[in-house]
């Protein structure tokens, strides 16, 4: 479906470039609060590869352009074929998360207005987070009649526990960036006209450390937690959804939510 290779001036969904031990990947469709269309997960995926070809790069700073960081799951998707392929989407969305995951740089998110959805699950591929004071969070799934997929489910549970991923997920309530940070979610939160500032001195103390030492602690990390939370399994979610898109109530709480929307 799309282009096997992949190099900065290819992408289209989104901006990616690097500068001495420092990376950046930017979601760049802000007109739309940078929704994830499946060009863009794989953009994604690939570009989390790219970054790995450079061994310079120690930290990739994570983050999306104009006044939100992201949108979620690219809902247009959703207008025309309620019907849609959602195996070959949920794969493309756990494939974006691992990649991320499992890249050898630390990914450090910067996160401002809204981070929904699938924007939830990116972040919590990332290793590090920092959000604006006013940025808002959702997972709106289950009112789409579908089930966070993505290895959301593990992640969030890595982050902040099973009792609250089952709160959020399963009421779809907003939840604000100090209940985020409260939780363990994100790492700092910080005044809105200072996000910019904040991640970059974080990703400049982070560069400035041993890579090799700084990967090998990702890499610990990650080993531990997935003992603990499975994040492997996420290759099942595909099925899930596959189960959701079929069945009835289903789709008639995704024609509602989608309805409520005015879409």
């Amino acid at each position: 479906m799309f282009e096997a290779t992949f190099s900065p001036s290819t992408a289209e969904t989104i901006m990616v470039s690097a500068e001495g031990r420092i990376g950046r990947l930017t979601l760049n469709n802000p007109d739309k609060l940078n929704p994830l269309g499946w060009q863009c997960l794989h953009e994604i995926a690939q570009a989390a590869h790219w970054f790995d070809s450079q061994r310079e790069i120690a930290v990739v700073v994570v983050s999306g352009a104009g006044r939100s960081f992201c949108a979620g799951a690219d809902l247009s998707t959703f207008n025309t074929k309620l019907e849609m392929t959602s195996r070959d989407a949920a794969e493309y969305g756990r494939r974006m998360a691992e990649a991320l995951e499992n890249m050898r740089a630390v990914a450090i998110c910067g996160i401002q207005g809204w981070c929904v959805g699938g924007g939830l699950v990116l972040a919590a591929a990332c290793d590090l987070r920092v959000a604006a004071d006013s940025a808002r969070f959702s997972i709106p799934e289950v009112d789409l009649g579908i089930p966070l997929a993505w290895g959301g489910i593990p992640r969030l549970v890595r982050e902040i526990g099973p009792a609250l991923t089952k709160e959020l997920v399963m009421t779809c309530r907003p939840f604000t960036a100090a209940e985020g940070k409260s939780a363990g979610f994100l790492n700092r939160v910080v005044a809105e006209d200072s996000l910019l500032a904040e991640v970059e001195k974080l990703a400049q103390t982070v560069a400035t450390k041993a890579p090799v030492a700084t990967a090998i602690t990702k890499r610990h990390v990650n080993a531990v937690t997935d003992q603990m939370v499975g994040t492997g399994r996420s290759w099942s979610d595909a099925d899930g959804l596959a189960n959701a898109f079929a069945d009835p109530e289903c789709r008639e709480a995704r024609v509602a939510y989608l309805k409520s929307l005015g879409r």
